[in-house]
């Protein structure tokens, strides 16, 4: 997986959904590893995204809420 964030771009590590196909073919032959499983790692790297998101919303509601929750949240 280092390989396949090396060959990418800045701006295509921080919008992985912009890269085309023709791309993902170079980024993976560049990285040595097929496109379906380069396609896998950016798939599970948004669904990694949008669940630290949701965690983030989590952990401002709680701390809002007050109470137990931010002392195990760690702060």
């Amino acid at each position: 997986m280092e390989a396949m964030i090396c060959a990418m771009t800045h701006q295509e590590r921080r919008q992985p959904q912009i890269l085309n196909a023709r791309r993902r073919q170079r980024i993976a032959k560049g990285s040595g590893v097929s496109v379906t499983e380069l396609n896998t790692m950016l798939n599970r790297f948004a669904q990694m995204q949008q669940m630290l998101k949701k965690m983030g919303k989590f952990q401002k509601m709680m701390a809002r809420m007050g109470g137990v929750a931010p002392r195990l949240m760690g702060r």
